[in-house]
Protein backbone atom coordinates (compact mmCIF):
# COMPACT_ATOMS: atom_id res chain seq x y z
CA UNK A 1 0.00 0.00 0.00
CA UNK A 2 1.50 3.36 -0.74
CA UNK A 3 2.58 5.31 2.35
CA UNK A 4 2.70 9.30 3.20
CA UNK A 5 5.45 10.16 5.72
CA UNK A 6 4.86 12.93 8.42
CA UNK A 7 6.27 16.02 7.85
CA UNK A 8 8.12 16.67 11.52
CA UNK A 9 6.75 20.08 12.73
CA UNK A 10 9.33 21.84 14.21
CA UNK A 11 9.62 21.16 18.03
CA UNK A 12 8.62 24.15 20.34
CA UNK A 13 5.80 25.00 17.63
CA UNK A 14 2.87 26.43 19.83
CA UNK A 15 -0.12 24.21 19.52
CA UNK A 16 -2.49 26.03 16.22
CA UNK A 17 -5.97 26.83 17.50
CA UNK A 18 -8.76 25.20 16.46
CA UNK A 19 -12.44 25.06 17.12
CA UNK A 20 -14.54 21.79 15.63
CA UNK A 21 -17.48 20.23 15.78
CA UNK A 22 -17.17 17.24 17.99
CA UNK A 23 -18.87 13.86 16.37
CA UNK A 24 -18.97 12.19 19.56
CA UNK A 25 -21.64 14.75 21.06
CA UNK A 26 -24.38 15.89 19.26
CA UNK A 27 -24.25 20.05 18.52
CA UNK A 28 -20.58 19.96 20.77
CA UNK A 29 -18.17 21.99 19.70
CA UNK A 30 -14.32 21.34 21.05
CA UNK A 31 -11.60 24.28 20.94
CA UNK A 32 -8.07 24.36 21.64
CA UNK A 33 -8.96 26.99 24.51
CA UNK A 34 -11.45 24.11 26.46
CA UNK A 35 -8.26 22.18 27.03
CA UNK A 36 -6.02 24.52 28.43
CA UNK A 37 -4.60 23.52 31.67
CA UNK A 38 -3.81 19.88 30.97
CA UNK A 39 -0.86 18.56 31.82
CA UNK A 40 -0.46 17.43 28.65
CA UNK A 41 -2.12 17.48 25.05
CA UNK A 42 -2.49 14.70 22.21
CA UNK A 43 -3.59 15.96 18.68
CA UNK A 44 -4.19 12.68 16.39
CA UNK A 45 -5.11 13.34 12.90
CA UNK A 46 -6.98 9.96 12.27
CA UNK A 47 -9.68 8.92 9.57
CA UNK A 48 -12.09 6.13 9.26
CA UNK A 49 -11.02 3.82 6.40
CA UNK A 50 -7.77 3.99 6.46
CA UNK A 51 -5.83 0.61 6.79
CA UNK A 52 -2.90 1.85 9.27
CA UNK A 53 -5.38 3.72 11.38
CA UNK A 54 -7.22 0.44 11.47
CA UNK A 55 -4.41 -1.06 13.04
CA UNK A 56 -3.40 0.69 15.53
CA UNK A 57 -7.19 1.47 16.42
CA UNK A 58 -7.35 -0.38 19.70
CA UNK A 59 -4.37 0.85 21.18
CA UNK A 60 -5.56 4.86 20.53
CA UNK A 61 -8.49 3.61 22.30
CA UNK A 62 -6.35 2.53 25.29
CA UNK A 63 -3.71 6.09 25.12
CA UNK A 64 -7.11 7.65 26.00
CA UNK A 65 -8.34 5.57 28.71
CA UNK A 66 -4.64 5.45 29.57
CA UNK A 67 -3.74 9.02 29.86
CA UNK A 68 -7.10 11.48 30.22
CA UNK A 69 -7.24 9.96 33.70
CA UNK A 70 -3.65 11.28 34.39
CA UNK A 71 -4.42 15.26 33.11
CA UNK A 72 -3.57 14.41 29.56
CA UNK A 73 -6.15 16.19 27.14
CA UNK A 74 -6.64 14.20 24.08
CA UNK A 75 -8.31 14.56 20.80
CA UNK A 76 -8.28 13.57 17.65
CA UNK A 77 -9.31 15.39 14.00
CA UNK A 78 -10.10 13.63 10.94
CA UNK A 79 -9.16 16.21 7.87
CA UNK A 80 -10.09 13.95 5.05
CA UNK A 81 -12.39 15.08 2.22
CA UNK A 82 -16.10 13.16 3.01
CA UNK A 83 -17.24 13.70 -0.67
CA UNK A 84 -14.49 11.61 -1.86
CA UNK A 85 -14.22 8.92 0.81
CA UNK A 86 -17.97 8.53 2.47
CA UNK A 87 -16.32 6.20 5.08
CA UNK A 88 -14.96 9.64 6.62
CA UNK A 89 -18.12 11.52 6.85
CA UNK A 90 -18.80 12.81 10.54
CA UNK A 91 -22.36 10.59 10.61
CA UNK A 92 -19.57 7.45 10.13
CA UNK A 93 -16.73 9.22 12.23
CA UNK A 94 -19.52 9.38 15.03
CA UNK A 95 -19.83 5.11 14.58
CA UNK A 96 -16.13 4.50 14.23
CA UNK A 97 -15.85 6.68 17.69
CA UNK A 98 -18.36 4.15 19.24
CA UNK A 99 -17.24 0.78 18.13
CA UNK A 100 -13.47 1.93 18.66
CA UNK A 101 -13.87 2.80 22.16
CA UNK A 102 -12.55 6.08 21.87
CA UNK A 103 -13.47 8.33 25.02
CA UNK A 104 -11.64 11.47 23.13
CA UNK A 105 -13.07 13.85 21.10
CA UNK A 106 -13.04 12.97 17.41
CA UNK A 107 -13.09 16.42 15.57
CA UNK A 108 -14.23 16.83 11.85
CA UNK A 109 -12.07 19.75 10.04
CA UNK A 110 -14.09 20.59 7.28
CA UNK A 111 -12.58 23.31 5.84
CA UNK A 112 -8.98 21.21 6.32
CA UNK A 113 -7.06 24.39 7.66
CA UNK A 114 -6.32 22.94 10.85
CA UNK A 115 -4.79 19.76 9.06
CA UNK A 116 -2.67 22.29 7.55
CA UNK A 117 -1.84 24.63 10.67
CA UNK A 118 -0.40 21.29 11.92
CA UNK A 119 1.22 20.40 8.74
CA UNK A 120 -0.06 17.06 8.73
CA UNK A 121 -0.08 14.79 6.11
CA UNK A 122 -0.80 11.26 6.85
CA UNK A 123 -3.11 9.30 8.85
CA UNK A 124 -2.50 8.37 11.79
CA UNK A 125 0.14 11.47 12.52
CA UNK A 126 0.47 12.30 16.13
CA UNK A 127 1.38 15.43 17.97
CA UNK A 128 2.39 15.81 21.92
CA UNK A 129 2.64 18.81 23.57
CA UNK A 130 3.79 20.48 27.11
CA UNK A 131 1.52 21.83 29.86
CA UNK A 132 2.17 25.55 27.82
CA UNK A 133 0.84 23.61 25.06
CA UNK A 134 4.47 23.67 23.00
CA UNK A 135 5.21 20.54 20.68
CA UNK A 136 7.91 18.40 22.17
CA UNK A 137 6.91 15.48 20.15
CA UNK A 138 5.69 14.09 16.73
CA UNK A 139 5.70 11.07 14.84
CA UNK A 140 5.08 7.53 14.85
CA UNK A 141 3.29 5.91 17.52
CA UNK A 142 5.43 2.78 17.81
CA UNK A 143 7.60 0.73 14.85
CA UNK A 144 4.32 -1.59 13.97
CA UNK A 145 2.65 -1.32 10.74
CA UNK A 146 0.14 -3.31 9.08
CA UNK A 147 2.79 -5.34 6.97
CA UNK A 148 5.82 -5.64 9.91
CA UNK A 149 7.11 -8.66 10.86
CA UNK A 150 9.67 -9.74 13.15
CA UNK A 151 12.30 -11.83 11.75
CA UNK A 152 10.53 -14.28 12.59
CA UNK A 153 7.60 -13.78 10.93
CA UNK A 154 5.29 -12.29 13.94
CA UNK A 155 3.63 -9.27 13.51
CA UNK A 156 5.28 -6.50 15.61
CA UNK A 157 2.76 -5.67 17.98
CA UNK A 158 1.19 -2.68 18.74
CA UNK A 159 2.47 -0.97 22.03
CA UNK A 160 2.06 3.03 21.21
CA UNK A 161 5.71 3.46 22.99
CA UNK A 162 7.12 6.21 21.18
CA UNK A 163 3.66 8.57 22.07
CA UNK A 164 3.69 7.00 25.14
CA UNK A 165 7.24 7.80 25.92
CA UNK A 166 6.38 11.05 25.30
CA UNK A 167 3.77 11.78 27.31
CA UNK A 168 5.00 9.74 30.15
CA UNK A 169 8.39 12.11 30.25
CA UNK A 170 6.32 15.21 29.62
CA UNK A 171 4.04 13.92 32.74
CA UNK A 172 7.22 13.47 34.78
CA UNK A 173 8.82 16.55 33.83
CA UNK A 174 11.87 14.99 31.64
CA UNK A 175 13.04 15.69 28.55
CA UNK A 176 11.20 13.91 25.36
CA UNK A 177 13.40 10.91 23.89
CA UNK A 178 14.72 11.62 20.94
CA UNK A 179 15.02 10.69 18.28
CA UNK A 180 11.84 10.72 16.74
CA UNK A 181 10.84 8.71 13.96
CA UNK A 182 8.16 10.46 11.30
CA UNK A 183 4.39 8.59 11.18
CA UNK A 184 3.73 6.67 8.39
CA UNK A 185 0.55 6.10 7.12
CA UNK A 186 -1.98 7.27 4.19
CA UNK A 187 -1.64 10.59 2.84
CA UNK A 188 -4.96 12.76 4.12
CA UNK A 189 -7.73 12.83 1.49
CA UNK A 190 -7.64 16.78 0.31
CA UNK A 191 -10.58 18.42 -1.75
CA UNK A 192 -9.46 18.79 -4.78
CA UNK A 193 -7.19 21.76 -5.36
CA UNK A 194 -6.91 22.15 -1.61
CA UNK A 195 -3.56 20.32 -0.68
CA UNK A 196 -0.74 22.00 0.68
CA UNK A 197 2.32 22.81 -0.63
CA UNK A 198 3.92 20.43 2.01
CA UNK A 199 1.95 17.36 0.47
CA UNK A 200 3.57 14.58 -1.01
Amino acid sequence: MAATASTMLELGTRAPGFTLPDTTRRGAVVSLADLAGSRALLVMFLCNHCPFVKHVRGELARLGRDYQPRGVAVVAISSNDPEAYPDDSPEKMTAEAGDAGYTFPYLFDATQEVAKAYRAACTPDFFVFDGAQGLVYRGQLDDSRPSTRSFQGTPTPVTGADVRAALDAVLAGRAVPQPQKPSIGCNIKWRPGNAPGYAR
